[in-house]
């Protein structure tokens, strides 16, 4: 055979696998009755859950739906899962089990994915934590204000972050918390839902129109009924916003701490940062802790953007 011939079957085989990988997978989720952007039987599939990347496809001819779905794979582990299987995989995605198999062999192959042959399980693999670090490195707005963020989280005796949105959450890029005895200790990365925190709700009050209507119609349809009850939330929020500066949360996300968020004026280098604060709902009434943190935090995001050169 020619190597011509072998790229042409190459390619038909591909084409094929393709059109297989489809077919199936469109037959599993007809069969979940999954909504698109959430994973069935996980235990994130509500309004706040995380878009399946392969969202695009019916829209986007250049959308490469096996790429989406092994980038899939990848964000089906929630903070707590140390490792997963195939079925659980398949469960969370909506992928068709031999899709599944296959791409955790892949994966694993490429180092995104370990493989416990004893369990026959997959954990997270070096890769994914490198892959990140760029995007991590290249935040020099990190750097910039994470003292300034000790400094004030020490006074509250509680947290401060600063996050970006990913999809319909948002995620912590930088965070410093005044002792590791608190109740949530937020994480880089620790990513949180936008309808119930004062982070996403200051962020879908700052954004550009077109990208806050197109979260809320993703958050629609992930979860309608959800929807429909947070949603009303967000003209409090604009208000307070426009009023006070700042974006709140009295315990509604988790009852052990109180929210507080600051979006910045303007992206940087694309991205719409805001800083948020947690405090124990311990330390005192949700009154008067917003007397002190509210204002703070305001302070504090001006002072960062003066030194950024944006005010």
């Amino acid at each position: 055979m020619t190597r011509s011939d072998s790229r042409s079957d190459s390619r038909s085989d591909s084409r094929s696998d393709s059109r297989a990988d489809s077919r199936a997978d469109s037959r599993a989720d007809s069969r979940s009755g999954s909504h698109p952007g959430s994973r069935p039987g996980s235990r994130a599939s509500t309004a706040q859950s995380r878009p399946r990347s392969s969202e695009p496809a019916d829209k986007d001819r250049q959308f490469a739906t096996t790429l989406a779905n092994g980038v899939d794979i990848l964000l089906a582990f929630d903070s707590g899962d140390a490792m997963l299987g195939n079925r659980d995989f398949a469960e969370r995605t909506g992928l068709s089990k031999t899709t599944v198999a296959r791409l955790t062999h892949t994966l694993t192959a490429l180092g995104y994915l370990r493989h416990d042959t004893v369990l026959r399980k997959y954990r997270l693999g070096a890769a994914v934590l490198s892959m990140g670090y760029p995007l991590l490195a290249s935040m020099h707005l990190r750097q910039l204000a994470r003292p300034m963020m000790k400094a004030l989280a020490d006074r509250l005796c509680g947290a401060v972050s600063l996050g970006i949105r990913d999809r319909t959450q948002m995620i912590y890029v930088e965070t410093a918390r005044s002792t590791d005895s608190l109740v949530v200790t937020p994480e880089i990365g620790a990513a949180l839902p936008m309808l119930t925190t004062a982070i996403g709700r200051a962020w879908l009050c700052r954004a550009p129109a077109h990208e806050r209507d197109a979260v809320l119609n993703q958050l629609r349809m992930q979860d309608p009924e959800a929807f429909a009850s947070l949603q009303p939330r967000l003209a409090q929020a604009r208000r307070d916003l426009e009023g006070q500066g700042y974006c709140t949360n009295r315990a509604e996300w988790r009852p052990e701490v109180y929210g507080f968020a600051v979006p910045m004026c303007q992206p940087v280098g694309s991205q719409l940062f805001v800083l948020n604060c947690g405090v124990p709902v311990g330390q005192g009434s949700f009154a008067a802790i917003e007397k002190q943190a509210g204002p703070q935090l305001r302070a504090l995001m001006l002072d960062i953007e003066r030194m950024l050169g944006l005010r």
